[in-house]
């Protein structure tokens, strides 16, 4: 009988998975990569009009969603492909709707960078 892992060590294995699957989505994903692009300009544009410790935890909360659910996203259309490789009306509309949530969040994520930085760029 195998001895078991510690909590400990079981933890540091699903960092680790989860740090592999983010460099993944990094590397394979056009719009993450773009995304990654957007928030690194984000954090310039953040140091330069002096955003408050309010206005970076909620910038900063923004990319995460916005990022996050693209990575979903991604895992969701991936598993589609994979359980139906040729297209099928009910998988098209599980994308759809998977892709639905990455704009409602990006959507909002633009609506707040507005409300941040149009009153400190006029």
């Amino acid at each position: 009988m195998a001895k078991k892992e510690s909590f400990i060590v079981n933890r540091l294995k699903s960092v680790g998975y989860a740090f592999k699957g983010a460099l993944l989505l990094l590397r394979t994903e056009a719009s993450i990569k773009i995304q990654f692009v957007i928030a690194i300009i984000l954090t310039f544009v953040g140091f330069y009009y002096n955003i408050s410790p309010t206005e970076w935890v909620i910038q900063l909360l923004c990319i995460g969603v916005v990022m996050s659910i693209e990575g979903v996203n991604t895992a969701i259309e991936a598993i589609a492909d994979f359980i139906h490789p040729e297209h099928h009306n009910k998988i098209g509309l599980i994308k759809d709707i998977a892709a639905g949530a990455v704009f409602i969040a990006s959507f909002f994520a633009i609506i707040i960078g507005f409300i941040i930085y149009i009153p400190k760029i006029f």
